[in-house]
């Protein structure tokens, strides 16, 4: 087994009574690319900062290259960095910009130019080189600041949040730029974000965060198909899984609110179905009674509000759906698609076998 890349083992980050990173372990195999990816506070870009040693460890150890870099300075740990802001200097040119931590370490003229040209072609800034920032559009100050950190030529690159300083556009073009240079040069990098469209899009492994603790780790599809939590099947998706509140029918587990019928074998008291979106049917004749409220066209598909009684969940529907006032319709999904978890822990429980909806 190859040795990890960048470690943590148990590590903790404090300031008083305020747990911002609170015992987290993982691994960064070389050459991949992790997500960390949380709401605002849960400790993901501290993380970062601890791994790039801007922040000093509470406690626990941090180790790059199977060695323990926990007291050393940035400077010691062979890492490039990209930052959400750009960090240009504004009386500096592009060129001047990209090879300027080349020349603090006194890096040969001759070697500069030839990292430079090469790394200039790679991001597309080849014709832009004398240009200053201020002649520069964001995604352009963006390959600017990629182009810094790969020139370094370290194995690991750490990203906080590089993106979301860009309009849609620009973002969507960027994740393919960055996840493709990674692919190309074999660099390790460990990306921070809020949003999981890119977590999902870009990584090869995310590792969700709330609280300053890890919720749960592991490949994009782990997180989506099996969410250990209802805090990670609210956050993984687009829109995110429906919750729905069970409670003891005649015939097993029914919807709060509903018709009765059986969704899930055995009692429901203080458990919650999760269904997402996209794995619901609407019919007029079979399946879950319950009655839409509202239609978003998006052009491909239609997120139909449906209500069974008090609860709402969300329905992605292929192409454009009319909804008229109070529509009665029928819900059915398959029984492989339904989630269960505790309603006071969040947790997934494992075992229970659903009923299918499905027509």
């Amino acid at each position: 087994m190859a040795l990890a890349e960048i470690a943590l083992d148990r590590v903790s980050k404090h300031w008083g009574g305020t747990r911002a990173v609170d015992d987290i372990s993982f691994e960064v195999p070389p050459n991949r690319f992790v997500v960390l990816l949380g709401p605002s506070g849960c400790g993901k870009s501290t993380t970062l900062r601890l791994i790039a040693g801007l922040e000093e460890v509470t406690s626990g150890r941090i180790l790059i290259h199977n060695t323990d870099v926990t007291s050393l300075p940035p400077s010691s740990r062979r890492l490039s960095m990209v930052f959400q802001s750009y960090a240009l200097f504004p009386h500096l040119s592009v060129a001047e910009n990209i090879v300027f931590g080349l020349k603090v370490r006194r890096v040969d003229p001759r070697a500069r130019r030839e990292r430079l040209d090469r790394v200039a072609t790679l991001v597309g800034l080849s014709d832009l080189l004398e240009r200053k920032p201020a002649q520069l559009s964001g995604g352009q100050r963006q390959r600017v600041a990629l182009a810094r950190a790969i020139i370094a030529e370290h194995p690991i690159c750490l990203m906080d949040e590089p993106l979301s300083n860009l309009d849609a556009r620009l973002r969507h073009d960027m994740r393919i730029e960055i996840h493709s240079l990674q692919r190309r040069l074999g660099m390790t990098v460990v990306y921070v974000t809020h949003d999981q469209v890119e977590a999902m899009s870009m990584a090869d492994h995310i590792i969700l965060m709330r609280d300053g603790r890890i919720e749960q780790e592991g490949e994009p599809e782990d997180l989506y198909s099996r969410p250990v939590s209802t805090f990670a099947a609210g956050f993984i998706g687009t829109p995110p899984m429906n919750l729905l509140e069970l409670v003891d029918g005649p015939a097993g587990a029914a919807i709060a609110g509903g018709d009765g019928r059986a969704v899930l074998h055995g009692g429901g008291t203080g458990l919650k179905l999760g269904v997402r979106p996209e794995d619901i049917r609407l019919s007029e004749t079979a399946g879950v009674p319950a009655y839409l409220v509202n239609a978003e066209y998006l052009g491909a598909d239609t997120i139909v509000t449906a209500r069974i009684a008090q609860q709402s969940l969300l329905v992605r529907v292929p192409g454009r759906v009319h909804v008229a006032a109070e529509q009665p319709v029928c819900l059915g999904w398959r029984s492989r698609d339904a989630h269960v978890f505790e309603t006071g822990s969040g947790r997934r429980v494992e075992g229970r076998e659903a009923v299918t909806t499905e027509i």
